[in-house]
């Protein structure tokens, strides 16, 4: 069985890949430096991103290292530590070991947890594998964490899971709605075509969400609306457009049923504006500006992300939003329609292939009809007859012992799952626990898997990746598979030949398997299901090689895809259309009380990506927000005593973290905001994952992570530092820390109760052979140290008082330098021993441009706007998500100047 690829970069031309990080899809031009890293340029032909990339996507070719990488098969032995195995060894036994629980328990004894981060083809035989031959439905991803709601909604609503529109949308839509969407941060790259259009159309954009983020710098209207009231928002939309006489009649009589129901229930819910306005805490002037405006512009594109999905009644937002485009027809044209922002690589190509438990294959469910189509294409001997558990429930059933066996393949539950602590303890108590993994560590493997596989990461992959608006794109390798290393869906099909399955799963290559994935989706389709492929069903390995970037669907005879859908009805539900449903009185799943008054709201940060395993390893990724955080408003510090810079407790009934304190105007009072980015491996006691409540939405199983009823209380520290090392360095007990990658080794921003002799002797045994030159000020509290060797800057660490934290900038570019600075004395008081001006904290990552440099271009006169600044720096030129930041720096240099 093939497991290699081609590697198309050798000769210095550069491969055409995707990126592998969020569900925009970005094409990236790869070429290998021949030494295991490769530049990295966004590729201009892709019509996805044309050449743009975000911070992340700039910074992959600095992620590449093979340092923490998972290269042999790994087996746990007695005492908890891991010994390598061969293949056989580890194959044979992953493959006794779901023999024997099977035959003992049955085959729903036996779980799968996926990734949104595997290439459709390694999906695909993993959902066959257990869907169709062990027959267990328990196969489940990580992405329904992420857009689940998303495609329950669509489901209820359209029929299918179907992303009406395209990108091009955004670049001709008269109106954007961004809704629960911080697409600045989250999904740049389509930010910036907003705002191109925006400033060269004309085009208005209106921002929806509890916090005001970087989305909302340049919007013609935000409305920070209280947690969990999106859909009474929409609800009072719809009756506006119907008492307005706005409606699309004839769309609604051919294409539609259940609008009346709808419609009457959203006047149960929204009876005046008067309610809307209690509900959502908006002013009812802002409501019913929003509403006009978003009916009197034809043009209109609501595009929403997390902050709808990951809600227990996420669903029924999604169908709000939904139904207002279908009550005026304003779905499938040019520059109008609603749009899911997705938020990984591959979550639609998971969708795709039936990576959900609540789907079959192919965009099929478990009807009778379905069931047996399916089981007939495979030739699948123990086809699964039901919906299997969902996420949360599934781990739920690891911890009462109904599930023996998981196999986790490129995630992270331990980090990324509600009730974190409670995921890693269910984990560490399996019967069989397997984890296909590329890192060496993350909290998933700290809970203790018998048998970790080694797999192929990013760079390395051959398959495809699926958009957000349903394009499909080639992920080509260009770097070879390192040691041992395998992909997913090798190790797949080799476990599925020793379970005694060899004949189903005997593909030579990626290829077959996507041919295959394209058959089953034509197979007795003939239009009656949305997801079809079959113009790529008999694709061989030269055309797949050479694959454009293409929409489905792709029916036999139309290659070229389609870009929108249902602009003329044709839903692919019974009698081709869509059902307007009722929705429940919105509500939160839990409501704050004495005890926990805040809701606390998860999310993500702009130069992180979900547990930082491939993010975290590049320093100028690491430069912008450093440390885990807890971004508050003001008066939510005052009142419960906490400041800025300082320590907080934040804890929920599940768990608890402390976090640096930002202050926020645009966090909403009594919801603060908490990236989850920081995991055990990261960070001292940063694990938000572990505070987030797991109540789901009933119909998409996704759990509400926006509003975790949570308290907050001062910690305080005796000190604070940084430490920078080549080798990792161990800190007093009980300190906190985070840790960040700087070039040429690491760096530990810390806080303890441990003074300068404490640090001291941890510097003496941690720079041991060094030579050290040092500051001390017992009294003052203050200690400095600077690690040299063989002309070598080996380490540095840092400690004052605690709210007199030291400035690093300066040492740690002594540090990414290596040399022995000429004059140490001067680095030790934290100043350029070339007295080369400091950048200042980080603010655009693309082009490493910092807030000092940023600063004195304003202040000098040299810059009036963002744009002087990108024309002089560059900054703000690639993608685009720092310009709401330097924009804000220009205002309070304008502000102090007029001071």
């Amino acid at each position: 069985m093939r497991h290699d690829a081609p590697l198309s970069g050798r000769s210095g031309q550069p491969v055409r890949t995707t990126c592998p990080y969020c569900g925009v899809g970005c094409g990236i031009l790869a070429r290998p430096d021949g030494k295991g890293g490769a530049a990295i340029a966004g590729d201009p032909a892709h019509p996805a991103n044309r050449g743009r990339l975000c911070s992340k996507g700039s910074a992959l070719g600095e992620t590449l290292a093979l340092g923490t990488r998972v290269l042999h098969p790994l087996k746990r032995n007695a005492r908890g530590a891991y010994d390598r195995v061969s293949w056989d060894e580890a194959l044979d036994a992953v493959a006794a070991g779901l023999k024997a629980i099977i035959a003992r328990d049955g085959p729903e004894a036996v779980a799968f947890y996926l990734s949104g981060q595997l290439l459709t083809e390694d999906y695909y035989v993993a959902n066959k594998l257990a869907k169709g031959f062990i027959g267990t439905p328990h196969v489940d991803t990580n992405s329904r964490l992420c857009m689940s709601s998303t495609v329950a909604g669509h489901r209820r609503v359209l029929g299918s899971d179907t992303v009406p529109g395209c990108y091009d949308d955004l670049d001709c839509a008269d109106l954007v709605v961004l809704v629960g969407s911080n697409a600045a941060w989250c999904h740049p790259v389509l930010f910036r075509r907003i705002q191109q259009n925006h400033t060269e159309r004309g085009a208005r954009v209106v921002v929806i969400d509890p916090r005001v983020t970087a989305s909302a710098e340049e919007a013609d209207l935000v409305l920070p609306l209280k947690p969990g009231s999106d859909s009474l928002l929409f609800a009072g939309l719809l009756i506006h457009l119907a008492d307005g006489g706005l409606l699309d009649e004839s769309y609604l009589a051919h294409h539609t049923s259940g609008f009346e129901e709808a419609l009457a229930n959203a006047r149960t819910l929204a009876p005046g504006l008067a309610t809307i306005a209690e509900g959502t805490g908006l002013p009812a002037a802002d409501i019913a500006a929003f509403y006009r405006l978003w009916a009197e512009t034809p043009a209109v594109v609501t595009a929403w992300s997390q902050g709808v999905n990951q809600s227990a009644q996420g669903t029924d937002k999604v169908a709000a939003i939904l139904h207002c485009h279908l009550a005026t027809g304003r779905i499938g044209r040019p520059g109008s329609g609603p749009f899911s922002l997705t938020g990984q690589p591959n979550a639609m190509g998971g969708r795709e292939v039936g990576g959900l438990a609540n789907m079959l294959a192919a965009h099929m469910g478990y009807s009778a009809g379905e069931i047996d189509r399916v089981r007939r294409f495979w030739k699948a001997p123990n086809i699964a007859r039901q919906e299997g558990l969902k996420a949360v429930d599934m781990i739920d059933a690891v911890a009462g012992g109904g599930i023996k066996a998981l196999w986790v393949m490129a995630t992270n539950p331990a980090v990324s799952l509600p009730r974190a602590d409670a995921v890693k303890a269910a984990l560490a108590e399996l019967e069989l626990f397997i984890v296909s993994e590329n890192v060496l560590s993350n909290d998933t493997l700290a809970a203790g898997p018998h048998y970790i596989l080694p797999a192929a990461a990013w760079g390395e992959k051959d398959g495809t990746v699926t958009n957000s608006e349903r394009r499909i794109s080639r992920q080509r390798p260009f770097l070879p598979l390192p040691g041992e290393v395998r992909p997913d869906w090798w190790i797949i099909c080799e476990v599925a030949r020793r379970l005694g399955f060899g004949e189903a799963f005997a593909y030579a290559g990626p290829a077959e398997i996507y041919a295959e994935h394209a058959a089953l989706t034509a197979f007795e389709n003939e239009g009656s299901r949305d997801l079809d492929l079959g113009a790529h069903a008999g694709l061989g390995r030269g055309d797949y090689d050479a694959l454009e970037p293409v929409q489905w669907p792709l029916p036999v005879g139309r290659p070229g895809g389609t870009a929108r859908l249902f602009a003329d009805g044709g839903f692919f539900a019974p009698g081709g259309r869509a059902t307007m449903r009722p929705l429940a009185v919105p509500a939160l799943a839990s409501q704050p009380d004495a005890e926990r008054p805040l809701l606390l709201n998860t999310g993500r940060i702009r130069d992180h990506w979900h547990t930082m395993t491939r993010t975290g390893l590049s320093a100028r990724l690491s430069a912008h927000i450093a440390e885990p955080v807890i971004f508050l408003h003001p008066r939510d510090a005052e009142r419960y005593g906490v400041s800025e810079g300082g320590f907080a407790r934040v804890a929920t009934e599940h768990g608890a973290a402390v976090l640096k304190v930002v202050l926020d105007e645009g966090a909403r009072p009594g919801a603060p905001f908490a990236p989850i980015h920081w995991s055990g491996e990261t960070a001292s006691d940063a694990r938000i994952g572990a505070l987030a409540q797991a109540a789901c939405d009933p119909f998409s199983g996704q759990p509400e992570l926006k509003a975790t009823p949570a308290a907050i209380a001062p910690v305080a520290y005796a000190s604070q530092g940084f430490v920078l090392s080549r080798d990792g360095f161990a800190l007093p007990p009980g300190s906190w820390w985070a840790r960040l990658a700087v070039e040429g080794g690491e760096g530990r921003l810390f806080a303890t109760d441990g003074g300068p002799e404490a640090l001291m002797a941890h510097a003496n045994a941690a720079f041991s052979g060094c030579e050290l030159t040092e500051m001390i000020d017992r009294a003052g509290g203050v200690y400095r140290c600077i690690a040299t060797r063989n002309g070598r800057l080996i380490g540095a660490l840092f400690l004052a008082p605690a709210g007199q934290a030291p400035i690093w900038e300066t040492v740690k570019a002594a540090f990414a330098a290596g040399r022995e600075p000429e004059n140490r004395l001067a680095l030790l008081a934290g100043r350029s021993p070339g007295g080369i001006a400091e950048a200042g904290p980080i603010v655009c990552a693309c082009f490493g441009v910092g807030l000092n440099a940023i600063r004195a271009a304003f202040a000098g006169g040299q810059a009036l706007s963002a744009e002087d600044i990108g024309r002089q720096l560059k900054a703000g030129t690639n993608c685009g998500s720092c310009l709401p930041e330097i924009r804000r720096i220009g205002a309070q240099s304008r502000a102090t100047e007029a001071a």
